[in-house]
């Protein structure tokens, strides 16, 4: 892995993922225009990241932003909420859709293609996601819980196709309902049927446990989300947050059983669009958070390694995006080896967190 590049490996990976939307969307003339277009500014954007690698800067594709820390649900084993990164008090100090505005235009600026809403529940902070469908250079996955896409939001992802919405899933009803509660399945349901009667492009999120790895990855789920009109899928792989949860962590096992089935089903559903966390990282050469491939920005404007690993030294509140990206932390993580180092799996930055925060503790 001497000769990796992450730029390569990254460009790479955004120009796979358009050419694999625009094929699935050829039969949605609104959907396939909008892609057609995004195509030519993604390699517009590509050609910016070049740019900036030649003058000795690095500029990731992809960029995790989590615009509230307010939650219409309580999820089992959530990890934004047993880290505090989420809950039911009033947020405080939150950015605003001015804040975001500015971001997503130093976004666009360097050449981010992608931008992840995330929360808590976004689709609670609907003045930043109309702000970010102003922007149809990139592309903006929303992932929500699905049971807030109203008549207004349906109306809205009809106008701006750069939103995506990835509707978290965990299965079929029971796993569902299990985690987010009873009820849960069924509007998530709803939702996915009127943005296919919409002609809606969307996607869904599942959380990857030794619970539900059978079923998720299996023929008949896959294809009920085809049914549904689901074009892309996001698998991200459990982390647990107390030791009561860890029996719910894939193991490596469990890991080599769901990158088998993921190969399956890559090559049997062409059509759709499977991006799983961490697997595909194993051909980086390592974790890629950090401003290697993505960072992640909370609410309050903290640049974070990524949503596991809440530790920052520098808010963009203070300082450009292209300065954040220089953060003291985010070099040391990547000088330091940490994200390459062999771990248990999920999320690295997770299980090494005493190694991060004395990294932060050195800078700050």
């Amino acid at each position: 892995m001497s000769d990796f590049s992450i730029t390569e490996y990254v460009s790479n990976g955004v120009e796979n993922i358009v050419k694999s939307a625009v094929k699935a969307t050829l039969s949605n003339p609104a959907e396939s225009l909008f892609m057609a277009k995004f195509a030519i500014a993604s390699k517009n954007a590509s050609k910016k990241r070049s740019k900036a690698e030649q003058n000795g800067e690095h500029i990731p594709a992809f960029l995790i932003a989590s615009i509230t820390s307010s939650c219409n649900l309580h999820c089992a084993g959530c990890y934004s909420r047993a880290n505090h990164a989420c809950s039911d008090s009033a947020p405080v100090c939150q950015l605003s859709a001015e804040d975001w505005k500015r971001i997503f235009t130093e976004a666009e600026e360097i050449g981010v293609s992608f931008i992840l809403l995330a929360g808590g529940e976004p689709m609670i902070r609907r003045d930043v996601i109309e702000t970010a469908g102003e922007f149809g250079n990139i592309m903006f996955p929303v992932f929500t819980n699905g049971t807030m896409i109203d008549e207004r939001y349906m109306t809205l992802f009809k106008k701006s196709r750069n939103l995506l919405p990835v509707i978290s899933i965990e299965g079929k009803a029971e796993n569902t309902d299990n985690r987010r509660g009873k009820g849960t399945y069924e509007k998530i349901i709803s939702s996915m049927d009127s943005m296919k009667k919409d002609g809606i492009l969307f996607g869904a999120s599942i959380t990857v446990t030794t619970e539900n790895l059978e079923e998720v990855y299996s023929d008949s789920f896959i294809e009920s989300l085809i049914e549904k009109g689901c074009k892309t899928v996001f698998y991200v792989e459990y982390v647990p947050v107390t030791e009561e949860s860890s029996h719910l962590a894939p193991d490596n096992e469990h890991r080599d059983i769901a990158d088998k089935k993921l190969l399956r089903i890559r090559e049997k559903y062409s059509e759709m669009v499977f991006i799983s966390f961490p697997g595909d990282e194993k051909e980086s050469g390592g974790c890629v958070a950090a401003g290697k491939g993505f960072f992640h920005i909370n609410s309050h404007g903290g640049a974070e390694p990524c949503p596991f690993s809440p530790y920052s030294d520098v808010n963009v509140k203070e300082t450009s995006l292209r300065d954040a990206l220089k953060s003291e932390l985010f070099r040391k993580l990547q000088e330091n080896g940490t994200m390459n180092e062999e771990h248990k799996g999920g999320c690295i930055l997770f299980e090494k967190r005493a190694e991060v925060e004395k990294y932060l503790n050195e800078v700050t």
